[in-house]
């Protein structure tokens, strides 16, 4: 490979600042840290998507199917904006949950073959894993490395992860968990 001849100081920096300089590798390692961040929280809304599609499946009570639908619902249309997002950063968008969800399923199924589809543990359970996206969603918005563009994006987020974070808390203990 060739490289490329020194330019005067004068010229590089008229360059750099009409835009006709640039280094591909610096800017794709500028959003590194973004596209990861946006494709961790990616895989645990992809979680928690499956977590409320199989809430769904196992509730016996009707609104409590409908209102775990909707949930999954609204969390496809986060996983989505978060996707969007790490393409218009150059990267490649998470389209997969996590190992970790997947164990977390089984223990899920488990419990309801155990408790009978309970509602109430079901209800329990969904509450545990809006838990955990709260906090990834948190320490995300808490990170001072990551792009405003970005931070701003996660936090257009975040009120939809917090009002079904706050949903489920207030149903848990209308039901006495």
């Amino acid at each position: 490979m060739r490289e490329k001849p020194w330019l005067p100081m004068d010229l590089f920096l008229a360059q750099a600042l009409s835009g006709q300089l640039c280094n591909e590798k610096y800017i794709m390692a500028d959003t590194d840290h973004d596209i990861h961040t946006l494709n961790s929280l990616i895989a645990t809304t992809l979680d928690s998507i499956d977590g409320y599609t199989e809430a769904a499946k196992d509730a016996e009570n009707s609104r409590y199917q409908q209102m775990f639908t909707e949930r999954a619902s609204e969390r496809r249309t986060v996983a989505t904006a978060l996707q969007s997002e790490v393409s218009r950063l150059g990267g490649n968008p998470e389209d997969d949950g996590t190992v970790l969800a997947g164990a977390h399923r089984v223990f899920l199924n488990l419990k309801a073959t155990v408790t009978g589809n309970d509602d109430q543990a079901i209800v329990s359970e969904v509450e545990r894993g809006e838990d955990h996206i709260k906090v990834k969603f948190e320490n995300a918005m808490a990170d001072a490395d990551l792009s405003s563009e970005v931070g701003a994006k996660i936090e257009g987020c975040f009120t939809s992860v917090r009002q079904g974070h706050d949903q489920m808390r207030d149903l848990k203990h209308a039901l006495g968990n």
